[in-house]
């Protein structure tokens, strides 16, 4: 879905849709109005010589909403995105995209606390797994966990390298019970199966490869935690 709204229903020229508002002495919309577009959507707020601009409320006909800031008849500035699958984003826009600090709720409450470029989640920011209270803080490269970064647990944290939503390189298990474990996330081969072509198709497994450890480790601990991938944004 479009997050745009439709650039060309406020188009005076149309001789389409209803406005209800003020105007400048071009005829223009200007200042305070309200617009029934032509495909539904409605606009309240702010105009400024026939754009919106300024503060203002979007209701898609899908049920989606924006309520925020606009500038030349795009989201820019702040302003809180309303999807029709139960998401919300909260924060910075540009250009109409996500853009500079800005919160995402998802469908299934994981939350994304950070920065974006783009609409895409980009630069230092904190993921939250509502579903076992774990998150992820470090850094994103386009959309996803790439650089440094930490995995944070009920007992026990994760810090190290990660590359497309998972760790991998070197890193360090530290956990509360006082001890730590230094090693490495390499990915190895597995069995791989034939098709009925005799083709092999590739397949291959993170694996945790501990080398030291600092401090006494309990017997029944294990360093080795799986964490979903982050969820997906509405579009």
């Amino acid at each position: 879905m479009s997050e745009s709204g439709s650039e060309e229903l406020d188009n005076e020229s149309s001789k389409i849709g209803q406005y209800d508002g003020e105007r400048n002495e071009l005829g223009q919309r200007h200042g305070a109005g309200k617009a029934q577009l032509p495909n539904g959507d409605i606009y309240q707020g702010q105009y400024q010589d026939g754009t919106r601009h300024g503060e203002g409320s979007y209701y898609f006909k899908s049920g989606a909403r924006y309520i925020g800031e606009y500038r030349q008849n795009k989201k820019h500035g702040q302003g809180t995105f309303y999807y029709p699958d139960g998401s919300k984003y909260e924060g910075s826009w540009e250009n109409d995209q996500r853009h500079g600090h800005g919160v995402y709720t998802y469908p299934n409450r994981d939350k994304y606390d950070g920065e974006w470029l783009e609409h895409m989640r980009h630069g230092q920011g904190v993921y939250h797994y509502r579903e076992t209270g774990s998150r992820y803080e470090g850094s994103w490269v386009s959309g996803n966990m790439k650089s440094s970064g930490e995995y944070v647990h009920s007992n026990h944290r994760y810090k190290g390298s990660f590359t497309n939503n998972g760790p991998k390189g070197p890193g360090t298990y530290v956990f509360d019970a006082g001890f730590e474990q230094h090693g490495e996330h390499i990915l190895v081969e597995q069995d791989r199966a034939e098709d009925e072509s005799g083709e092999v198709s590739s397949a291959s497994a993170l694996k945790w490869i501990p080398k030291t450890l600092v401090g006494v480790m309990p017997s029944k601990t294990s360093a080795d935690e799986k964490v979903a991938p982050p969820a997906e944004e509405g579009c």
